[in-house]
């Protein structure tokens, strides 16, 4: 999600094979597949999914950066109100699905697990039928009722999970810190040096099922994901005073 400088773009032009048929760009040729030309003469890279955008001789994404007046800069926080997450890259079959908690982990296009004790709440109970979060200061937590709130943490093999409620639980190694959440834009994992995420296919084995598991992605554990794709999340405000669920299960 870092800026590309619009050198750094055309030299990576430059080196990309022709296994796809070439456009111009300019006096540049590039691959359109992963490639976009601006005003004929700038090119910047697709990266999950997503064509960069141009500014002033930059090139950014629009779920961390705006453009004004030629000047590139930071998104606004998304701090206060709730939101859900969806997935976005058009090239995987869960674009637009949503991000979703279950089992301590966060997934992708998975199933929602939520309890509300409804003896003790009663009519209170929310409908806990959306993963909800609130961000603030580089962390992220559950949109949650249940004293105590739930954490959600990139854990030791940097998963996407978060705390049972009641329980203030988190295993060492693991990052409470370092995700950015921006206003009209994603939510972005800024650890390992900012590599994102990345989108893994469900596995046969220890259970199958059909959710995608959703990673943080950094220079250490990259070679292992080749398998994975880089997706962004993007952010969708829900109303203020919006309730995901009592807790997630």
């Amino acid at each position: 999600m870092t800026r590309l400088t619009l050198l750094g773009a055309a030299l990576l032009a430059l080196g990309d094979s022709a296994v796809n048929a070439l456009n111009s760009c300019g006096q540049s040729q590039y691959d359109p597949a992963q490639y976009v030309c601006w005003s004929n003469q700038f090119l910047c890279p697709i990266t999950a999914g997503e064509p960069l955008s141009f500014c002033n001789g930059a090139c950014y994404s629009k779920f961390m950066y705006k453009c004004e007046n030629n000047v590139l800069s930071l998104l606004p926080a998304h701090t206060g109100t709730p939101f859900t997450l969806t997935v976005s890259n058009p090239t995987l079959p869960i674009d637009g699905k949503p991000v979703t908690a279950s089992g301590l982990h966060l997934s992708l296009a998975g199933n929602t697990s939520t309890y509300c004790p409804v003896e003790v709440v009663g009519a209170a109970c929310p409908p806990g039928n959306i993963t909800a979060f609130v961000a603030g200061n580089g962390g992220l937590s559950m949109d949650t009722m249940v004293p105590g709130g739930q954490q959600a943490y990139l854990g030791p093999d940097w998963n996407m999970r978060y705390t049972q409620a009641h329980s203030a639980y988190i295993p060492t190694g693991s990052l409470t810190q370092g995700f950015g959440a921006y206003e009209g834009g994603g939510f972005v994992n800024l650890n390992g040096n900012g590599w994102g995420w990345v989108a893994c296919p469900p596995q046969a084995s220890g259970g199958g099922g059909t959710a995608w598991n959703l990673v943080g992605r950094n220079e250490t554990n990259a070679a292992s994901l080749t398998a994975c794709t880089p997706v962004n999340l993007k952010i969708n405000p829900l109303p203020s005073g919006t309730v995901g669920a009592w807790q997630y299960t």
